[in-house]
């Protein structure tokens, strides 16, 4: 029970402990606290509501399983291969995003005026403007207000003319038509107004709030999110850019398909024409010769150079054919014909002219909406120069390989020929013109099956994407987000005061944590003594537990543990600059020292500015430097120090001109001598080490030296600069002491910022206060 009523006091001490070291900064923590609610409470009230809306499309792609039947695959004859990260892209293109701005009309945004503030009229607006030429629509910030007028179906602008409503009308701005949308009589007494936007402006405005994003790289599903003022509006948005990359992609397509089919169309209007001439040919032939049939073996001989003939006649065609792909790459249009619907069968050409169809449209495209130096048009047209030079190349080759087929074939029909010679002139000649009839008609068959392919695909709608979600907004506001809002109130008040901390001790050029003196000294650190707020010089008192008793009792023991538990044991203490509390230290380690029974001597060596003579007897009486003059001996310097039996004070001494000079003389290994013949422990405090020399000469005569450094006082270059010094002509056995520690910062009670030790004293409890500053 009592371990647990001592468990509670302590947590109770610690959480007292936390908040005291937090006091210091309370006017920071309250500035920013107030500052911040301020701007969180109007950024609440005031911020508008922001709604976002998602859909999700899937692009047909057969590769992750979006395949249509082999019914529809086999009408969409000229299906190009998407990739989704390019379609990403086309759906944000602004051509995409020019076409949603025209449908919904937001190049015209009417509003609602309001007692407070105006809110969006987009579906209780009376009217919706239409303008004839949207592309020259000025940019109008300030507020048109109209009023309407049901009963003479009108509306007229305040200060200005009055039109009739679902009419086209000259405006100031332009040609434009009223069309009212049935909600005129109960919206007539609401103040409506409108601004116009250029139609760049409004679809960078959509381009800015749109993200288009891939779902992952296995499927083929985007996402598509918007956000916007109205969840109406964005679900509106969303829907039309979807309606119009569908359309978008229809458009291709069918352009695609009706130049295939003018092409098929010129091409039929030449064999129709042959074979009306083969005909008659027939016919005259007939009637002048009279032959009507032919002998058997004829018939054989015939059969085996018709098919040659067809063979060498099919070349020919697929001949005409790259001919007039060859010409048309040399012209300025378009291609928008796939080799494989006209015979055409080499793979790697149909690739090659599908590639250079999908980058003329993709130029088409850009054409409409960037100019014509744009970076992106420009490598578009390099990339259509590079696949027609290669399509030049592979139909060469292609020509090539067809005139060889067609030469062995003519060998062959030359050798048929000749057997034919033996049947009658007559009727070889008969067989010969029927032979072209057959032919012809063959041609002319292929040509119409491939014209009503091709009619097939230009009226069907089949699109190449499928639509996963409609668009949907969310129910709450997106923005402003509560909990965001409440983190980012919680991280300014607290992290702004911390960063303000954080920065000052950065740049700090004294030293405040013990690492910084383990990075610029090569010497350990023995001991922390915590800040103390007391008036008095002397903190320990005997039978009294207090926190500055267990530090020096620490730096006691650990001293014992470095040095050794001689006999009689010699300790300088110094500094770098005066005021680091050098002299604090030896008084109460002196003292800590006496308490343990030990016969101790307290030697103020700081001849050029003495303090502790103010401490412990008074400073104008003999001493140290009496001593060394020989205007005394040991037993008049040796003063008694009445609170502590065992503890003995020897003054600095009336003073010298110079006195570094004393410490040279012969008289010092004397006194050292009869103070180790009648003490145990001999402190030394003596001069700034950086300052003066006597420190340094002193050294030879201790067993040890505590260096010591004040949190927030000492220089780090004193630190760098005593470091090197310390090279050259040592201390004996340099340990350091981080005196004065304070409590500071958001952390205070950790290590290495403060100390949070509860000790108590029949049950009273003393929190770590302030080490006493005394100057060196």
């Amino acid at each position: 029970m009592g371990d647990m009523k001592k468990d509670s006091i302590e947590r109770e001490s610690l959480f007292v402990a936390m908040v005291r070291n937090y006091l210091p900064y309370w006017p920071w923590f309250l500035v920013s606290a107030l500052f911040f609610s301020g701007l969180a409470i109007a950024y609440m009230r005031y911020a508008k509501p922001i709604y976002q809306a998602t859909a999700s499309l899937i692009i047909k792609d057969e590769k992750k399983g979006n395949e249509d039947s082999k019914l529809m695959e086999s009408l969409n004859m000229v299906a190009s291969k998407k990739i989704i990260e390019n379609e990403v892209e086309v759906l944000k293109s602004r051509r995409v995003i020019d076409t949603v701005v025209k449908r919904l009309m937001l190049y015209a945004p009417i509003y609602r005026e309001g007692d407070v503030k105006d809110i969006s009229a987009y579906n209780t607006s009376p009217v919706k403007i239409l303008f004839e030429e949207m592309d020259s629509i000025p940019s109008i910030e300030h507020k048109v207000y109209f009023t309407i007028f049901p009963d003479k179906n009108m509306l007229r602008i305040e200060n200005g003319k009055a039109y009739p409503l679902d009419q086209w009308v000259l405006t100031p701005w332009g040609v434009a038509k009223f069309l009212p949308t049935g909600s005129l009589a109960n919206d007539l007494g609401d103040r409506f107004y409108f601004r116009l936007v250029n139609k760049k402006d409004a679809t960078e405005q959509i381009v800015k709030r749109l993200k288009v994003t891939a779902t992952n790289k296995l499927s083929s599903v985007i996402d598509i999110k918007y956000r916007d003022e109205l969840p109406e509006l964005s679900e509106d948005i969303l829907n039309q850019i979807i309606l119009a990359y569908n359309g978008i992609l229809l458009d291709e397509k069918n352009s695609l398909a009706k130049n295939t089919l003018s092409f098929i169309e010129s091409r039929l209007e030449v064999v129709g024409a042959d074979m009306d001439l083969i005909e008659k040919k027939i016919q005259q032939y007939k009637g002048a010769s009279g032959a009507v049939d032919i002998g058997t073996q004829g018939q054989l001989f015939l059969q085996h150079v018709s098919n040659n003939d067809q063979r060498v006649t099919e070349l020919n065609m697929q001949l005409s054919v790259i001919d007039q792909l060859e010409s048309q790459l040399t012209s300025e249009s378009n291609i928008a014909i796939l080799p494989g619907s006209l015979g055409l069968t080499d793979p790697a050409l149909s690739q090659l002219m599908g590639s250079l169809n999908t980058y003329q449209s993709e130029k088409e495209r850009l054409q409409k909406t960037v100019a014509e130096n744009n970076p992106i048009l420009v490598s578009v047209n390099d990339q259509i120069s590079a696949i027609k030079s290669r399509i030049s190349e592979n139909l060469k080759t292609y020509k090539r390989s067809i005139e060889a087929g067609r030469n062995n074939i003519a060998a062959t029909s030359k050798m048929y020929n000749g057997m034919l010679q033996s049947i009658p002139q007559q009727e070889k000649a008969l067989l010969e013109i029927s032979r072209d009839k057959a032919i012809k008609t063959g041609i002319y068959s292929f040509l119409l099956q491939k014209r009503e392919e091709s009619e097939l695909l230009h009226a069907s709608k089949i699109s190449e994407s499928r639509l996963v979600n409609y668009a949907q907004a969310s129910p709450d506001p997106v923005s402003p987000n509560p909990l965001f809002v409440i983190g980012a109130w919680f991280f300014a008040v607290f992290g702004l005061p911390m960063a303000v901390v954080g920065a000052r001790e950065a740049m700090s050029s004294t030293v405040l944590y013990r690492q910084e003196i383990e990075q610029h000294v090569s010497y350990p650190v023995l001991g922390e003594l915590a800040y103390n707020k007391n008036a008095k010089v002397l903190v320990i008192e005997k039978g009294v537990r207090s926190l500055p008793a267990e530090e020096f009792r620490k730096l006691r023991y650990s001293l014992r543990h470095m040095v050794g538990d001689k006999p009689h044991t010699k300790i300088l203490i110094t500094s770098s600059i005066s005021g680091e509390g050098k002299s604090f230290v030896a008084a109460n380690l002196a003292i800590s020292y006496s308490l343990t029974g030990k016969k101790v001597v307290l030697v103020d060596f700081d001849l050029h500015n003495s303090s502790l003579g103010d401490v412990f007897s008074e400073k104008e009486m003999a001493g140290v430097t009496d001593y060394l003059l020989g205007d005394a001996v040991i037993d008049d310097i040796l003063v008694p120090v009445s609170a502590y039996p065992d503890l003995v004070f020897i003054n600095a001494g009336l003073g010298h001109s110079n006195p570094s000079e004393l410490i040279e003389v012969q008289k010092l290994d004397r006194m050292f001598g009869v103070l180790e013949s009648q003490f145990d422990i001999i402190v030394v405090d003596a001069a700034p080490a950086v300052l003066v020399s006597d420190a340094h000469m002193l050294s030879s005569y201790c067993d040890t030296t505590l260096y010591v450094i004040r949190h927030g006082y000492t220089p780090k270059s004193f630190l760098k600069r005593f470091d090197m010094l310390n090279t050259a002509t040592p201390l004996k056995n340099t340990y350091m002491v981080f005196n004065g520690i304070k409590p500071r910062g958001y952390l205070k009670g950790i290590y290495g910022y403060g100390y949070g030790y509860i000790y108590g004293n029949n049950g009273s409890k003393n929190i770590s206060g302030k080490a006493l500053r005394i100057a060196g």
